[in-house]
């Protein structure tokens, strides 16, 4: 797949997820009960002990990571990809760690969060699939601090 085409992608599941974060925000400040498809527990996990850090909901830290990486999505270069690459990976980490919880001590299960968690998911794999990539792109296409980077690591292995 081209960069492009796994940045669209990126894009498009940036946006489901500020979709998923922007009504969980909405439901928390609005004071409704979640609609809970299948799972039934999304009452339970919004309104326990883990659904805020520092006070601060954590559809809020959601919606705000989602947005920083749809921005990330739409810089130049290896800053955007790198930027965007390490958001996922928190996003992607703190959505395992709040799964657990939900799992295990919460027992409980949000349909939105999991499926916050599957976005996180797949905007990791293609966010890995955008950096390994950027070896394999021909010398036009890749950025030139990455590529600088490719030939001093070569120049490194190869002793020349």
């Amino acid at each position: 797949m081209t960069d492009a085409i796994l940045r669209r992608a990126s894009m498009g599941l940036a946006l489901a997820g500020i979709g998923v974060a922007g009504y969980l925000t909405y439901v928390h400040y609005a004071g409704l009960h979640p609609i809970c498809g299948v799972s039934h527990g999304c009452e339970t996990v919004q309104t326990s002990s883990y659904a805020t850090l520092f006070g601060i909901p954590v559809a809020v830290l959601g919606l705000i990571t989602y947005g920083m990486i749809l921005i990330s999505l739409r810089l130049p270069e290896e800053r955007g990809l790198l930027g965007g690459y390490a958001l996922t990976a928190i996003g992607l980490g703190f959505s395992v760690y709040l799964t657990y919880r939900e799992v295990f001590t919460i027992h409980a299960i949000c349909s939105w969060c999991v499926s916050s968690a599957i976005v996180f998911t797949v905007l990791a794999l293609l966010g890995t699939a955008r950096v390994l990539s950027v070896e394999r792109m021909p010398e036009t296409a890749a950025p030139e601090a990455a590529r600088r980077s490719l030939r001093q690591a070569d120049r490194v292995l190869t002793g020349s």
